[in-house]
């Protein structure tokens, strides 16, 4: 080993200079490129590609999509390899506005892809993919990395039926390495591939981007302590934009990452990860022995408090070697610090921490609230958004609002989210008591059993989280809650199919795995006033845990109560909401609409079915089932949940109480058992065979009235 071809300061070593002792032999001399380059401020240049006009004097964007003859010929990144650094910069200005003109078109995440657009020219310009492995972390901002990916004739179709995916998804290209959705999984699963490779004896790099608010939840840090002990080469880039890539604003501006992760990265300095430096430590230990023990160690000493800041050290403890902060809208950095880390013979993993603006080069996204996070279609030259006026809140607002109306009536309720304030509505419920409203960070299983905590204090927890998300926690509502008879509420938003954000964040299972709990009550509204009525049930119900799911969207238009106070459900009371014969109908929350919709297009040849909202799960209201199962022919359930929800916990009953000994015929509709892909809502349903159509037709089928149900679905307007 040439030693001399090493040197670094002698006093860095706690080594006097002048020492005779010091010999020359064992200088260290680090690489030029890996020596401390201090972050240097964002610079703001007009898109070097964009020469059309704008379309007013005070438009900040351009009107027409501007000329892109660099990305044209673009198509893989195999294409970009040849590209100067100049024309990377060009490319990355003609990528931004690719991006801002599609999402204009078709709506979706924007804010977090513009973030990111010089860090995924970088990664697909160093790394070879798809045989080095890219993952992003929920994939919010994957729109770039799809447009460099070959996909970008595909682009009009995002968040579409049978369009692309808002996210990255194994299925649609291979150059989506893991599949995404939910936060803080793609540590993990770099880890393991990069394992996977070891294991196999392979040379390609895997490279995992994560971001400031993903790294708030606990698997991220479960991961880089795995990924310190098993030392396998991977390369966790932490993409810091001061804000959690989620709808996290409140209604007085934007909110930071949660937690004390927050602060910890404001503070860190910048610096080199001299890798090198602790490696070639290692060896000159190795090869000289005795006394030299020492200075290796003290080598190694100064390399880890060189990285300096409370944060660094924190990843440093777990056992990752951490570079940055580096300017994230600076491709010539970030190209020679991914180079320098590709090129490192060492091994183990590595955190390079880049600092970006999420919403970057869009000056409306740059100022809004939520760095326009998700987006309707929009105007690119004034950044106005085509939202369609509703004549109804949305299910969201409806819950907020009624939480309110009670938490004004007492003061013992309190209102958790996971880093979802805007997404669950609680960002009202904050602005009216602030005190009483807690953001823990993307930290569900935390989230659940904080909530546990404040219930033992004899407070009333409301924990809104999406159905979907719910699931990351789920261990915490079974042993934290639910065992011990906890009156935690679940408000679970985003129940049943979501639309163009597809199966990552469909609420499909909540009513099956909430349902199955003992103590569990569990309830749904079929409109937004029986929502209103179900936040006042769970704020009564305070002797064991309670849950009621409500959909994405709007409400139907039913009269509300005064003030959004809603008035206390008998626990485990259904309702009849619609007379008839022979076929009964017996929905679950939003699929009751359904059903009513359903009856009325049977009506139209000749037969009137009874209807009926069951309202709650668990506890069944056995005495309106059985008076459906012994005046009825047929009798149907409907929901727009998984098997083994609603419907089983029906015909479980009916099975023991002997309903189905006799000539009752029961039917349950459920979602298929299988995944249904982004689209829209209308679609999903279709798909799914639960519109009315596909109820009022079952109904005939069961009759035996085959050219009815026939009829029905040639129906169009059905």
């Amino acid at each position: 080993m040439a030693l001399s071809a090493f040197s670094v300061p002698r006093g860095v070593l706690g080594v006097p200079p002048q020492d005779p002792h010091f010999a020359p032999a064992v200088e260290l001399h680090v690489h030029r490129q890996l020596q401390a380059r201090p972050l240097k401020p964002a610079t703001r240049r007009r898109p070097s590609c964009v020469s059309a006009s704008l379309s007013e004097r005070e438009a900040e964007y351009y009107s027409q999509r501007p000329p892109t003859p660099l990305l044209d010929t673009i198509n893989y990144p195999i294409h970009m390899k040849n590209l100067s650094v100049k024309e990377l910069r060009q490319l990355a200005d003609e990528l931004r506005s690719d991006v801002i003109f599609h999402v204009s078109k078709t709506g979706g995440h924007l804010g977090s892809s513009l973030g990111v657009v010089e860090l995924t020219v970088a990664l697909h310009y160093v790394f070879n993919a798809p045989q080095d492995r890219i993952l992003w972390d929920v994939g919010h901002q994957s729109y770039p990395h799809k447009i460099l990916t070959g996909r970008r004739d595909k682009m009009p179709t995002m968040r579409q039926t049978n369009g692309l995916s808002g996210f990255t998804k194994r299925a649609e290209s291979e150059y989506d390495c893991f599949g995404t959705g939910h936060s803080s999984t793609t540590i993990s699963a770099a880890l393991g591939m990069a394992v996977g490779r070891d294991l196999k004896g392979g040379k390609n790099n895997v490279v995992a981007v994560i971001g400031d608010g993903a790294m708030t939840a606990g698997q991220a840090y479960e991961a880089m302590n795995n990924a310190g002990y098993l030392d396998s080469d991977m390369i966790v880039i932490l993409n810091d934009n001061k804000q959690v890539s989620l709808p996290t604003a409140t209604l007085d501006g934007p909110v930071p990452p949660v937690g004390a992760l927050s602060s910890a990265l404001s503070k860190l300095q910048s610096s080199r990860p001299l890798r090198e430096l602790r490696e070639v430590a290692k060896g000159v230990t190795k090869q000289l022995g005795g006394s030299v023990h020492e200075l290796a160690a003290k080598v190694d000493e100064y390399a880890r408090g060189m990285i300096g800041g409370p944060g660094s050290t924190l990843f440093e403890e777990l056992g990752l070697y951490y570079i940055g902060p580096v300017d994230g809208h600076n491709i010539d950095d970030l190209i020679t610090i991914l180079n320098d880390v590709k090129s490192t013979k060492t091994t183990g993993p590595v955190l390079i921490h880049v600092i970006t603006e999420k919403g970057r080069g869009y000056p409306y996204a740059e100022r809004a609230a939520d760095k326009y996070h998700g987006v309707a279609k929009f105007d690119p030259a004034t950044g106005k958004q085509f939202k369609t006026p509703a004549k109804t809140l949305s299910y969201t607002n409806y819950f907020a609002e009624a939480l309110i109306a009670e938490a004004e009536q007492d003061s013992k309720i309190v209102a958790i989210h996971a880093a979802m304030g805007g997404g669950t509505g609680l960002n009202y419920f904050l602005r009216r008591f602030p005190n009483r409203c807690f953001d823990v960070g993307i930290a569900e299983q935390h989230a659940v059993t904080f909530a546990a905590g404040l219930a033992c204090e004899g407070l009333k927890p409301f924990c809104a989280i999406y159905s979907s998300f719910l699931q990351r926690g789920y261990d915490q509502v079974v042993h934290d809650v639910d065992l011990q008879k906890l009156p935690v509420r679940f408000a679970m938003d985003r129940a049943g199919l979501v639309g163009a954000d597809g199966p990552t964040h469909c609420g499909a299972f909540d009513v099956t795995y909430m349902a199955c709990l003992p103590n569990m009550v569990v309830m749904a509204p079929s409109d937004e006033a029986e929502l209103c009525h179900m936040v006042a049930t769970a704020a009564a119900i305070d002797d064991r845990p309670s849950c009621f799911r409500y959909p994405r969207g709007n409400g139907i238009g039913a009269p509300l109560p005064p003030n959004y106070k809603g008035v206390p459900i008998e626990v485990g009371k259904g309702r009849i909401l619609m007379e008839g014969e022979r076929v009964a109908l017996l929905g679950y929350g939003s699929a009751v609409q359904n059903c009513l919709a359903a009856a009325s297009l049977v009506e139209r040849h000749g037969l009137r079915v009874t209807v009926a909202d069951a309202r709650f799960c668990k506890p069944l209201d056995h005495a309106l089932i059985r008076s459906l199962a012994k005046s009825h022919e047929v009798l149907i359930t409907v929901e727009e949940g998984s098997i083994g929800g609603f419907g089983s916990h029906v015909a479980q009953f009916m099975a023991l109480d002997g309903l189905l000994d006799g000539k009752l015929k029961w039917r349950p509709l459920v979602l298929p058992d299988r995944y249904i892909e982004h689209g829209s809502p209308a679609d999903q349903l279709a798909e799914a065979g639960l519109t009315p159509s596909h109820i009022a037709a079952t109904v005939f089928n069961i009759l035996g009235q085959n050219r009815e149900a026939l009829a029905i679905m040639a129906t169009p307007s059905a």
